[in-house]
């Protein structure tokens, strides 16, 4: 039996740590003096503290990980799965920014204005055009929208409607929250008769963004302030065509977003 400052010594851990995952059920002592009050630890308890350890590292949170420790074997197969494709998505999230910042650094360098990369959308007005979409539409974050997407997707083959190509999202709330948002997305469709939506043309102010949709917000502040500035206003719920995207096999530097914003005259 080791006490607790050899077990922490051992494992790497604070005493702090031990009394915490103790008091929550996590990792108890194996033995309590009942005069002392002094924990002593089992050394087969080694084991468990790496295994607690590890899966921390993993980015599993300690409620997560009270429910592993007792989880079967498929169960926790596939969670160390799905949590290996969350490490993936963060490790390729991290790529872009990483790019982001190297070719906002180099502007910098270059011009002097911490800001340039923000002047430069140009704005046009422009209809936008018509399309026959099928839209799913729902309160959702943005993470989400894989998982959406992919029902309008299984839709195709069974309703026999041939896709254009042409995707995008429009974004009904006043107030952005990325974890819960009025959201409709869409895949563009030739047959009329089938769609769900038919987005008429309308008068918009335009832009392209290039890049991840990590900065997409810059693209809707330089058209925003332009609608201010010379003398619109927003008449209708924005929404983004995806152009060019991660399904062409492009680098997120090279992936190209269409944002419109519905206007008119004040």
């Amino acid at each position: 039996m080791l006490q607790i400052g050899e077990f922490s010594n051992v494992c790497q851990v604070s005493v702090k740590t031990l009394h915490h995952y103790d008091k929550i059920g996590l990792l108890v002592p194996a033995e309590v003096d009942r005069f002392t009050g002094y924990r002593y630890y089992k050394t087969e308890q080694i084991d468990t503290m790496n295994y607690i350890k590890r899966l921390k590292r993993y980015g599993f949170s300690l409620e997560e990980i009270q429910h592993l420790i007792i989880s079967d074997r498929r169960e926790l197969a596939d969670a160390l799965q799905k949590q290996k494709k969350k490490l993936e998505q963060k490790q390729q999230e991290m790529a872009i920014i990483l790019n982001e910042l190297q070719t906002h650094i180099s502007i910098f360098e270059r011009t002097g204005d911490i800001m340039t990369y923000q002047k430069g959308y140009t704005i046009e007005i422009k209809n936008s055009p018509a399309m026959n979409v099928l839209a799913s539409r729902a309160v959702m974050g943005v993470e989400e929208f894989g998982k959406y997407y992919g029902t309008l997707f299984e839709r195709v083959p069974k309703e026999r409607v041939t896709p254009t190509g042409l995707n995008g999202a429009r974004y009904y709330d006043k107030e952005f929250n990325c974890e819960s948002s009025d959201i409709e997305v869409f895949i563009g469709v030739r047959e009329k008769e089938k769609a769900d939506v038919v987005m008429e043309p309308c008068e918009c102010a335009m832009t392209v963004h290039h890049g991840g949709y990590s900065t997409l917000s810059e693209a809707y502040g330089a058209v925003v302030s332009w609608i201010i500035e010379n003398g619109y206003e927003i008449a209708g719920a924005p929404f983004d065509l995806y152009i060019k995207t991660q399904f062409d096999s492009l680098p997120p530097q090279e992936w190209e977003t269409e944002v419109y914003f519905p206007i008119r005259k004040k």
